[in-house]
């Protein structure tokens, strides 16, 4: 049977459940969400220290890897994306990390217009409710909850104040006036749980009659006549659907999904599209370029005092999870990224090139004869490497999955930028503040010192950051690898616009999470044709001296 709706969101993540919250508010129009995956009504979801069994959980994730990566000796690269309500952000690591305001500035130059920092400021505001309160910096009052970690764990303190001692500065809010420098994360966190997009923004409109949601909706064609997307094609429970949207179909299947879905609907390299049998409708050819993501990779080192986190034995983490169940709070309600920060790699840079996470454990494999040993983890990598991938189909079937090639370390510069990650967090684990926790490195081992062996170790070991974008670029008409205009319309068709991290044109020198929502927040704005938020320009850091200095 076919269904008409105002309008039609073909993914409910991150960007999606904004859209759905947003554009049914008003109650004027019918709108339909349609979700790949299913409920995330799970406790491994909702509990902020079980982080890393979603991303790896079949039920909840596109289990999607690369082709074999040149410049990382041919290794497939993991790329886990989510396929739950609410998303990556019902995977992902919960760190809400906006980006520095230069990279914004950089969309703008870059041919997005109306996405400058100013611009954008009051849509990241309107999102946020921190729960230390607002300023000009930061939101309160809006549906997406944060909260800083209770660094409870003397590792934390005892890091930050090493990175001081290094020469670095520690940050009031790497949200805020200054990035640069250490301090701590905010979470999505919300009264001891995961606070997702699917938490935060469609559970409260879930009661709206306008408001329609079908889960395990694998959408598999938008329909396209005369230049106007009509209606999109999808399956639920091995029936084959099709509903219409009188007013616009928002595209919201995340960087890999939404180039894929318009590549099998016929829009985007025609030759391309013609060797899967696929009938070209819109010839553009930056469907799938421009892939852009964050590597990463950790340093492990061993912890002298019993104070990490990896000898919780089996009956602790029973008692964790049974406090957080009655109280939630405890270790259960943190996701342990409570603290970091943002450097840069060199001097002559304006803006931090290299994000740093900080972790109380070393996370090891239960058959890891360490596994229980005390240790801490520095998880890094660089955040602006000018390597760039693409998506492209592996064939017209919509379960094929598609073939991902991000040419990590394509690019000299980074792989200089990556050894300097190492060796600047090096440089900060052997401070006196953290003399008496840190003892010998295991990972990559003290051995591992000059650029050749640096080098074979980041081949073997960088991985990606789950910070996948750019795949459906936002920019002016006369870039031949814009997809979406400043408004997010599909460039050259009526009533289809892109919604999600893939239009970012440059990816930011952060977690993208943060910046999906803001864009979602906008977009509905612009969707709605509402009069925009009135830009706040505020003052940010940029260091006097940068050009001659690396901090």
């Amino acid at each position: 049977m076919k269904r008409v709706f105002d309008y039609l969101i073909v993914g409910g993540g991150s960007a999606g459940c904004v859209l759905a919250n947003r554009l049914s508010e008003c109650g004027q129009y019918e709108v339909c969400l349609l979700e790949a995956g299913g409920s995330d009504d799970s406790i491994f979801i909702r509990m902020p220290s079980a982080v890393g069994v979603p991303l790896v959980t079949p039920k909840f994730t596109w289990a999607y890897e690369s082709e074999p990566e040149v410049h990382l000796n041919g290794r497939r690269i993991a790329s886990p994306r989510g396929r739950v309500i609410g998303g990556c952000s019902s995977i992902n690591g919960m760190v809400y990390m906006r980006g520095h305001p230069l990279d914004f500035d950089e969309w703008e130059t870059s041919g997005a217009e109306g996405w400058s920092y100013a611009d954008v400021l009051p849509y990241f505001k309107r999102a946020e409710h921190r729960a230390e309160g607002g300023n000009a910096w930061r939101g309160s009052g809006g549906p997406l909850k944060t909260r800083y970690g209770e660094l409870a764990n003397p590792l934390y303190r005892a890091f930050i104040g090493a990175a001081v001692e290094a020469g670095y500065v520690e940050s009031d809010d790497l949200n805020g006036y200054r990035q640069e420098g250490f301090g701590r994360f905010d979470m999505t966190v919300h009264n001891g749980q995961r606070w997702s997009t699917a938490a935060a923004y469609l559970k409260p409109a879930l009661k709206r009659k306008n408001l329609k949601v079908i889960y395990n909706a694998l959408a598999t064609k938008i329909i396209i006549q005369n230049g106007k997307a009509e209606s999109v094609e999808f399956t639920c429970a091995g029936v084959k659907h099709e509903y219409s949207a009188s007013r616009e179909i928002l595209l919201s299947s995340g960087p890999i999904n939404s180039p894929k879905l318009l590549m099998l609907s016929g829009v985007g390299e025609p030759t391309e599209l013609l060797e899967h049998g696929i009938e070209p409708i819109h010839c553009l050819p930056g469907v799938g370029k421009n892939l852009q993501d964050h590597v990463s990779l950790y340093l492990q080192v061993e912890c002298k005092k019993p104070v990490s986190l990896n000898a919780i034995s089996p009956l602790d983490k029973l008692k964790i999870g049974a406090r957080w169940l009655v109280s939630r709070d405890g270790l259960g309600a943190s996701n342990h990224f409570e603290c970091g920060g943002f450097i840069r790699s060199k001097a002559g840079i304006s803006r931090p090139d290299i994000e740093i996470h900080f972790l109380p454990i070393a996370v090891r494999s239960k058959d890891d004869p360490k596994q229980k040993e005390h240790g801490f983890q520095v998880d890094l990598g660089t955040t602006k490497s000018k390597s760039v991938g693409q998506i492209r189909l592996s064939s017209s079937d919509p379960l094929d999955p598609p073939k991902i090639v991000y040419n990590y370390l394509s690019q000299p510069d980074d792989w200089a930028e990556m050894r300097a990650c190492i060796r600047l967090a090096r440089e900060i684990i052997q401070q006196p503040a953290l003399s008496e926790f840190a003892g010998e490195e295991l990972v990559p081992g003290s051995d591992i010192q000059n650029d050749e062996d640096l080098n074979e170790f980041i081949a073997q070991h960088v991985a990606s950051g789950f910070h996948p974008s750019g795949t459906c670029k936002m920019g002016s008409l006369k870039d031949s690898l814009a997809v979406v205009d400043s408004d997010l319309k599909v460039i050259g068709l009526t009533n289809l616009r892109v919604v999600d991290s893939s239009v970012m044109p440059v990816i930011t020198n952060a977690n993208l999470n943060a910046p999906t929502i803001m864009i979602a927040e906008k977009a509905a704005d612009l969707i709605l044709g509402h009069q925009l938020l009135k830009p706040e320009v505020v003052d940010f850091h940029i260091p006097d001296n940068w050009m001659t200095q690396q901090r």
